[in-house]
């Protein structure tokens, strides 16, 4: 494999060792005949079968292979993260490795990304799962991801997507958010398409994922909700909520001393809108001080690594024309230098010869 290659192809593997064969042969009569440099990153998720094994196999045989083994089971996400880690390619292709997803598509994906995208989601229309257990509550989840991040994707479950390397430039990835990184790709401008892939049932082994996920999407879509409207700005986030729990107080508060009108109660202290004035305070004064901390430690974030709030895309300015002339005149000055130089050796060479003439 080369130093940079154009498209790195990465596999997450977990107990997939009647796979691993038929999907590497599968993959090269796809790459056949394209002229595309590229690397099979294959990463074994903590395998307790033969699966590093057969990788290992492979990587004896096939240059373009890589085999990452990871010390344990650490999940989908944090599998791909290794991969990405591991690759050198300006095109990264996520796919699954258990023979549902086609490689044939990859070439179509490329295509499709070369239109002018930065990701390029695959799209299981015809998808060979159970209608109950796997294709209701994913069309349920896809239907709460769209409306809850605005980026309206079909099918945010399928792996195989394609991506420009730059994409993964601005954020890493942590926990279950492999289902999410169409969304997360969108919060730093990145352009986003859907393709139609082929879709195929399993073949061997037994599916790792169960309906248990779906309530865990509700709990990432909450982190993704509040990293994209309040990454910057916690303060509003926490702050607002504390601002109207200390409304709510102030309202309980102003029941308190037409308590015997309206309810008969002997004493200020058995009144329950004063206790419940408290509590409203209490809350409300956690969520603004909550607010300003986490307003601190995203400072410290920020400017203890350089980080910027914004993603630049595109540069035009005078100074960038004005560095683009000096190095074009540095470049001709370079070249009248060279020319001087061997004006000067051919005179060198002429005196020389008219001196042995003499």
């Amino acid at each position: 494999m080369s130093r940079f290659t154009y498209l790195s192809i990465i596999i997450p593997v977990f107990n997939e060792e009647e796979n691993i064969r038929l999907l590497h042969q599968r993959i090269q009569q796809c790459l056949y005949g394209y002229k595309w440099s590229y690397e099979i990153i294959y990463v074994d998720d903590g395998s307790t079968d033969t699966t590093f094994s057969e990788l290992q196999q492979l990587a004896v045989h096939d240059p373009h292979v890589c085999a990452v083994q990871l010390s344990r089971n650490f999940g989908q996400t944090i599998a791909i993260n290794a991969g990405i880690d591991h690759s050198t390619g300006n095109i990264l292709v996520f796919m699954d490795g258990d023979l549902q997803n086609d490689p044939q598509d990859i070439p179509r994906l490329l295509t499709k990304l070369n239109e002018g995208y930065d990701v390029v989601s695959g799209w299981r229309k015809q998808r060979k799962d159970a209608l109950l257990s796997r294709k209701i509550p994913s069309w349920l989840a896809n239907r709460l991801i769209a409306r809850v991040t605005g980026i309206h994707i079909h099918d945010y479950g399928c792996s195989l997507k394609a991506y420009r390397r730059e994409v993964f430039q601005h954020f890493r990835l942590y926990g279950e958010m492999h289902r999410l990184l169409p969304a997360y790709a969108a919060l730093y401008g990145a352009r986003i398409a859907e393709l139609e892939v082929v879709h195929h049932p399993r073949r061997f082994g037994n599916s790792k994922y169960g309906i248990a996920r779906t309530v865990r999407v509700v709990l990432d879509l909450l982190r993704l909700k509040f990293q994209s409207s309040f990454a910057t700005k916690p303060v509003y986030g926490l702050g607002i909520p504390g601002l109207l729990w200390l409304l709510l107080g102030c309202l309980f508060l102003l029941f308190v001393p037409g308590r015997k009108p309206l309810l008969r109660y002997n004493g200020i202290s058995r009144s329950p809108f004063l206790s419940n004035a408290v509590i409203c305070f209490g809350f409300g004064n956690t969520f603004i001080f909550m607010g300003l901390l986490a307003e601190l430690i995203m400072r410290i974030y920020y400017e203890s690594q350089g980080k910027l709030t914004y993603v630049v895309k595109n540069l035009v300015s005078p100074s960038q024309r004005m560095l683009e002339g000096d190095e074009i005149g540095e470049a001709s000055l370079d070249k009248l230098s060279a020319w001087d130089n061997l004006a000067t050796d051919m005179q060198d060479v002429k005196t020389m010869l008219v001196e042995q003439e003499l």
